[in-house]
């Protein structure tokens, strides 16, 4: 397939339909019919966050899905040896590297290849070593392509939130042309460019434009949606925008 044609893939993070199950303690919401759902309806991989803490997402989720779902598991994590010994212990296809911290409701910002190079080398390299592919999740900042290509990974995520939460047009333009050419010279490095965060039904559109980016990660939004329409309609009609809006050539 002719490179500049290829369709952007939608994986899907079903991250907060665990919030709800945990939110009582029970076992319901399934996240395994909750994966096939998804699967059944355009989603075309599963993400999921194992945060230190295990706010949402468990050990025991990461084995199940890893084990079941028909697509694959991308799986988040921060540079944690515990979380690493469950990513290794379970194998999933992609690991996407994340910064963390306790405090944040949500992830923020992009890792910090400055202060913690070696660090992130020494967990690429393990999970290398095992077979996994690896992401990075980066902001859309030129100055860190030199480092990021001496880390050499299979794709690099770019931090769409400062996108997603810009207050207005004029910063939204300017961050969308930072991504545009963030893309171009990671694209012309040979590594694959994904994108997510704070992607939603209103502003998914502009990111689906950009030359370069083969998938997106997004979660909230759908799911926060299928409370009101059901997943299956909410992942659809997701994958359906994303069609529509993408660069056509």
């Amino acid at each position: 397939m002719d490179p500049e044609n290829i369709l952007i893939k939608l994986g899907v993070n079903i991250d907060h339909i665990a919030t709800l199950r945990n939110a009582r303690g029970d076992f319901f919401p399934s996240l395994l019919a909750a994966a096939a759902i998804v699967e059944q309806n355009g989603g075309d991989f599963i993400t999921i966050h194992l945060r230190e803490d295990r706010r949402h997402i468990r050990d025991d989720d990461l084995f199940l899905l890893n084990n079941n779902v028909s697509t694959y598991v991308n799986l988040e994590m921060a540079c944690n040896k515990d979380v690493l010994e469950k990513a290794l212990a379970a194998k999933p296809v992609k690991v996407t590297l994340v910064p963390e911290k306790r405090e944040e409701i949500t992830t923020e910002g992009g890792l910090n290849l400055a202060g913690n190079f070696d660090k992130i080398k020494d967990y690429i390299d393990e999970l290398k070593r095992n077979g996994i592919l690896i992401s990075l999740f980066i902001e859309p900042d030129v100055s860190l392509i030199d480092k990021i290509c001496s880390l050499a990974p299979d794709d690099v995520e770019i931090h769409t939130g400062g996108y997603a939460n810009s207050k207005n047009f004029k910063e939204k333009n300017k961050i969308l042309s930072d991504i545009k050419e963030f893309s171009k010279k990671v694209k012309e490095m040979g590594i694959k460019v994904c994108a997510g965060h704070g992607l939603n039904f209103h502003n998914v559109e502009e990111i689906c434009k950009i030359d370069g980016i083969e998938e997106l990660n997004i979660g909230y939004s759908i799911v926060a949606r299928a409370l009101l329409v059901g997943l299956a309609k909410s992942t659809s009609a997701m994958k359906s925008l994303i069609r529509n809006s993408e660069r056509k050539v």
